[in-house]
């Protein structure tokens, strides 16, 4: 898969938060796509020293949800954690396993936030941006913004709001279990990622593509 080189990736926290703001002007949001025959999830798992990573990429049929490929790539880690700046620690790891697939995704989902952060430019917009592709974060706990609670059905959710501004989602995928925080990455909108990520659940907490590439991520790192 094409990845687009957009900046250098030896930068400081600093030089990473000017950068953000730099590049969130290019995000474009739109309605989810007419048609999607295939979705990917992305997550990187860590070692308990945090040093060496796995980062995966699952390909989903869609809407049959049936395992079409399944890319990793293993590194260290250069970038310290910083809260806000995960995309500078993850995203050059994932770029080498999307650039591994032959089975192109018509949208990503991400193990991250998209537009639900401080700056409004998440994992999911940067690597929106550096693959051209509808892409959609959501996240497990929240970072930012508050929203009220979706009723406890499958499929129900409410907006999330930071500033009076809608900046995501809460859904509820699954009866008695906590809600994931959705986010538009780029070229989609909120009730588009909404949308592919419910259509992507099959009784889980986390939507289908990602918590494959989660499996297959761990799975990775204890075999190594």
């Amino acid at each position: 898969m094409e990845v687009l080189a957009l900046h250098s990736w030896d930068l400081t926290p600093a030089e990473a938060v000017q950068l953000q703001l730099a590049l969130r002007s290019r995000l474009k949001f739109k309605r989810a796509p007419s048609s999607l025959h295939y979705v990917a999830g992305a997550d990187v798992s860590y070692s308990r020293s945090k040093d060496l990573a796995v980062a995966a990429v699952a390909v989903l049929t869609f809407p049959g949800l049936e395992i079409a490929e399944v890319s990793l790539a293993t590194g260290t880690l250069a970038f310290p954690y910083v809260p806000g700046l995960l995309a500078f620690r993850e995203v050059p790891l994932l770029l080498v396993a999307f650039r591994k697939i032959r089975t192109e995704p018509d949208a990503i989902l991400v193990d991250g936030h998209g537009i639900a952060h401080p700056r409004r430019f998440g994992i999911a917009c940067h690597l929106g941006l550096h693959l051209e592709r509808p892409t959609a974060g959501c996240g497990k706990s929240l970072l930012v913004g508050s929203g009220g609670e979706p009723p406890d059905q499958p499929g129900a959710w409410t907006y999330l709001f930071d500033g009076g501004e809608q900046i995501g989602a809460i859904l509820r995928t699954r009866p008695g279990a906590r809600p994931v925080y959705l986010s538009p990455g780029h070229l989609l909108d909120i009730p588009g990622a909404v949308e592919i990520a419910w259509r992507c659940c099959r009784g889980y907490r986390i939507p289908e593509p990602i918590r494959v590439a989660h499996l297959a991520s761990r799975s990775a790192l204890q075999s190594g």
